[in-house]
């Protein structure tokens, strides 16, 4: 698998919280001798664009971190990648066109939070609950698209998936 040094990033500008990710993304990616290639997107309209760019600028992944819009417009993202060849590590589980997902299972988190609606009906004070932190994080790798994108997945972080996609 050849090594990936230009990583794009579709992210929401209005999202506070994705900027202060992508902010801290970079600093990282720094680190690692990575360059990160964040590209702002608002609309569905502008995807289209966003990957023209990711082209122009050769990026050799394309990494989207879980917000509303990156998982409601999933399928379109997804697949305007894998037309570019852009293997796509997602930060939801549920993602399974991703070459790679690595993250909390989304439905899990649905789950803890019902819980603590019936805690609330019940009449528990929501200041009374503790905050609880994900602690199951699951690896899934998609080897079906990995093929597609003439991609080979080293033997040890196969060992290391929860699910394998064949």
């Amino acid at each position: 698998m050849p090594k990936v040094s230009r990583i794009a990033i579709l992210f929401v500008p209005d999202n506070l919280t994705m900027v202060h990710t992508v902010n801290e993304a970079q600093g990282t990616a720094q680190k690692l001798g990575l360059t990160l290639q964040p590209r702002n997107v608002r609309t569905a309209d502008e995807l289209g664009p966003a990957f023209d760019a990711m082209t122009r600028e050769r990026a050799e992944a394309l990494f989207l971190f879980a917000d509303v819009f990156t998982i409601s417009h999933q399928h379109r993202i997804l697949g305007l990648a894998a037309k570019r060849g852009l293997p796509t590590m997602c930060t939801w589980v549920e993602a399974l066109d991703c070459v790679m997902s690595y993250g909390t299972n989304r439905f899990d988190m649905f789950r803890l939070a019902a819980t603590y609606v019936d805690k609330i009906l019940k009449g528990g004070k929501p200041a009374d609950l503790p905050v609880e932190q994900p602690t199951k994080f699951e690896l899934v790798i998609n080897l079906k698209t990995a093929k597609a994108l003439g991609l080979t997945i080293p033997p040890s972080l196969l060992l290391r998936a929860d699910q394998i996609i064949e």
